[in-house]
């Protein structure tokens, strides 16, 4: 028998190669399902793989939330903006819509005391209603 130590298997040699270049008494231990080191070593090695490619996953997974995060931010900033902008233009028209009136009590006025000079630029004016809508 002999007891020189053999080289761990190289990722080209299949199992049954590798079990076949061990001794005779390594072989017997390996029917008995006694596992040789070197399949642990594999295993850790494999799962060390699969722990790696899941921490990298979940970086990934972190960054896109993080992104995600941000872009809702500023999607909810502009959206302040817009409503904002909104109710400037609603206060905007609503005085426009005011002056228009008041300017249509005015015609009115001057109309009113002065029939003959005003009746052409009255006309020349469309109304206010007409056009804010």
């Amino acid at each position: 028998m002999s007891t020189s130590p053999v080289s761990a298997p190289s990722a080209s040699i299949s199992k049954s190669d590798y079990l076949a270049s061990l001794p005779r008494w390594r072989r017997w231990l390996s029917t008995l399902n006694w596992r040789p080191v070197v399949e642990y070593e594999i295993r850790e090695i494999e799962f060390e793989h699969r722990r790696i490619a899941h921490e990298q996953r979940m970086k990934q997974l972190m960054n896109e939330k993080e992104q995600l995060q941000r872009e809702d931010e500023r999607l909810q900033k502009v959206n302040e903006q817009l409503k904002n902008e909104n109710e400037l233009l609603k206060k905007e028209d609503e005085l426009l819509q005011k002056l228009d009136a008041r300017l249509d009590e005015l015609d009115a006025k001057i109309a009113a005391l002065w029939p003959s000079s005003t009746s052409n630029s009255i006309q020349d004016r469309p109304p206010a209603s007409d056009s804010q809508t």
